[in-house]
């Protein structure tokens, strides 16, 4: 919601300001669609030029991101802790008996949390962890540096989208002025014609440069900011994850680690400690 109020405002306040200024509406809307042809084809063709088909489907589905918001809301927070409490106290309580990981899709526990169960990284988290844990891969050394790895790997891959989107931002001012540019050319080749004519021809050529400016720094690159902001909200509920494992491994008693995981979520998304508190308990009596 907030992307959207702020693209209105952005659009009814600068064109709202030119038209109370006396600025002539129509002349930006006749130029519009062929320096917006121009300068889109440019930006268009650059960002397929230089990204790979991957990342261009990623930045499609990163700009819905930027509309929806976050995946991961408080009460995804608050039944992860509900997860990851039950998973490491069965396989403390079960030992090798416990082995929902293998198969979590047919696991009674994991089914209670089916948008947790549906993410591949998260599930694969859990799961692998839990299975090298049932292999006496217990270095709390060695299970962090193999989650922070792959954190890593998966944060750079999901801000691929936000690095093209604010590419194609840096870049259309310049495609502006390209525009602008092809427009003095044309007016250039009409220099014979009236001063009214030819201050039309280069007042659309400006529409170009405005357009670029406008579009780069006022659309793009808030939307490329806004992903990266979604993003790394997300990457706090897998860094969750870690920071239970690690915690747990480092023979902390289980409320500890879940504490230590809940001190690190984001404050807007933070469970208050009798929430997390009800979480665990409701998992342990269902």
């Amino acid at each position: 919601m907030g992307p959207i109020i702020g693209i209105i405002l952005t659009f009814g306040l600068v064109f709202g300001g030119f038209i109370i200024a006396g600025g002539h509406i129509e002349v930006i809307l006749e130029a519009l669609p062929i320096e917006g042809m121009i300068i889109g084809g440019i930006a268009l063709g650059a960002f397929v030029t230089g990204n790979s088909g991957e990342v261009i489907k990623h930045t499609l589905g990163g700009v819905g991101k930027a509309f929806k918001g976050a995946k991961w809301k408080k009460q995804d927070y608050i039944d992860l802790i509900g997860l990851m409490y039950m998973a490491l106290y069965k396989r403390q309580r079960e030992g090798t008996k416990f082995n929902d990981f293998e198969d979590p899709k047919n696991s009674a526990l994991f089914k209670k949390y089916p948008k947790i169960l549906n993410d591949h990284l998260a599930i694969n988290m859990i799961c692998d962890t839990l299975r090298n844990m049932s292999m006496r891969h217990e270095d709390p050394h060695q299970v962090e540096a193999y989650l922070e790895n792959l954190l890593e790997k998966v944060e750079e891959e999901h801000m691929e989208p936000s690095h093209a989107l604010q590419g194609i931002a840096d870049g259309l001012p310049a495609y502006g002025i390209v525009a602008a540019v092809l427009g003095v050319v044309k007016t250039m080749s009409s220099i014979d014609k009236p001063p009214a004519v030819l201050g039309g021809l280069i007042a659309a050529a400006l529409v170009g440069t405005f357009l670029g400016i406008f579009l780069g720094y006022g659309v793009i690159g808030p939307l490329a900011g806004r992903i990266k902001q979604i993003n790394e909200a997300d990457a706090r509920f897998y860094k969750l994850i870690r920071d239970v494992f690690v915690s747990t491994l480092s023979k902390n008693a289980l409320q500890v680690a879940i504490e230590v995981g809940r001190a690190n979520i984001p404050s807007s998304m933070q469970p208050t400690f009798a929430e997390a508190e009800a979480a665990i308990n409701k998992a342990k009596g269902s």
